[in-house]
């Protein structure tokens, strides 16, 4: 009674990488006392202009007159937005005077389109008080209002069930 199967499958001895020093034509060998041999092995490459000992990445540690010191930056992404001019006192009291005379025309963007701010300025500025902004929210809440009523069953739907889920949170 013969096997004529293998019993386990051969394994491949593990890598021994040959050993750099040994033959090569760019060592240095130089025997010390001791029965001590030094080996100099030259690096394989050449210098790089960018090693970090040479160019270190840390700008703590880079010298003023650093190779790439000069280098051109990418291009920035976006467009750049300039500094907006200061606003005098007597601009930032007629852009109070125009928002509380109509703050219906003028609107947050539009004075800040007029004087050349943000609107997050105008608001900060000349932001409606009391019943001022009490019954602005109420125009806009009407206007909604008008808005919504033109909604169909299944929207008006829809949106009562969020309301109800925001209830739950």
């Amino acid at each position: 009674f013969s096997r004529s199967y293998a019993t386990r499958l051969p394994e491949r001895p593990p890598y021994r990488a040959p050993d750099p020093l040994v033959n090569n034509p760019h060592a240095t060998y130089q025997e010390l006392p001791e029965s001590l041999t030094f080996i100099h092995r030259p690096p394989p490459t050449a210098p790089s202009p960018l090693s970090y000992t040479t160019a270190p990445a840390s700008p703590l540690l880079k010298d003023a007159a650093s190779p790439l010191a000069g280098a051109a930056l990418p291009p920035t992404v976006g467009k750049e937005r300039g500094e907006k001019p200061r606003l005098s006192d007597e601009d930032i009291a007629k852009m109070r005077d125009l928002r509380r005379a109509d703050p219906v025309r003028w609107t947050r963007g539009r004075l800040a389109k007029e004087f050349n701010c943000t609107p997050w300025f105008v608001g900060k500025m000349v932001a409606l008080k009391g019943p001022e902004r009490r019954s602005a929210l109420e125009e806009r809440e009407a206007a909604h209002a008008a808005a919504r009523a033109k909604w169909g069953e299944r929207k008006t739907l829809q949106a009562d069930i969020r309301k109800k889920r925001k209830e739950f949170w």
